[in-house]
């Protein structure tokens, strides 16, 4: 599993096989620094620890400033763990940039969508709503959200109004339409989910193995 924590920059459009233009988002993978191996026979499992953004050592509590020294790396703002099946190929200290995909692959895209706030059903969920002309008074509104008598009350899930946005996202097997090792940026193809300069996680897409 090949796997980065990054930041989106935004979107553009680049020319694909020299008349194709193709809508991209260009995100800033890496460079991440492995910050632990875990192991079969120390931890039950097999995974490496990355982390990403350089943070103040005073904002580190002790704990952390140990863990961080431990594996002899400046600390991180952000971790977060990859689960691999060769533990003894990497050690802690060791960088991982954006080389590590290439151009044609596929990846799964993790991040925090746009926060919306509180919203009602038909933008929340795609209610078509009442009629538009002046006699109707049902616009906007949800209609009957209840039951009769069995079992006369509001089911959970019921979709209503309510907070949207603002959720872990994933967008899967998205292409990998370029990739800068130099500058560490990696451009997919179409939307990934969040705002610009949000944390998104870039790791090779489940649907391809």
């Amino acid at each position: 599993m090949k796997a980065l924590l990054g930041k989106k920059l935004g979107m553009t459009q680049v020319f694909v096989d020299g008349d194709r233009l193709v809508p991209v988002t260009v995100v800033e993978a890496g460079p991440c620094v492995i910050t632990q191996v875990k192991t079969e026979e120390n931890d039950g499992y097999s995974a490496i620890q990355i982390g990403y953004g350089d943070i103040e050592e005073r904002k580190v509590n002790q704990p952390l400033k140990g863990h961080f020294a431990k594996a002899k790396v400046t600390p991180k703002r952000y971790l977060a763990e990859v689960r691999i099946d060769n533990p003894e190929e990497f050690k802690a200290g060791e960088v991982l940039t954006a080389g590590i995909f290439s151009a044609g692959e596929r990846a799964d895209i993790v991040g925090i969508s746009k926060g919306k706030g509180f919203q009602g059903v038909i933008k929340r969920h795609g209610f078509s709503g009442g009629p538009g002309g002046h006699g109707s008074h049902f616009h906007r509104a949800p209609g009957s959200i209840g039951a009769a008598a069995t079992p006369s009350r509001v089911p959970k899930g019921k979709r209503m109004a309510g907070h949207m946005g603002s959720e872990r996202v994933t967008s899967a097997n998205l292409e990998i339409v370029k990739v800068d090792p130099e500058r560490n940026i990696v451009l997919l193809k179409g939307a990934v989910p969040g705002a610009k300069g949000s944390l998104v996680v870039v790791k090779e897409s489940s649907k391809s193995k």
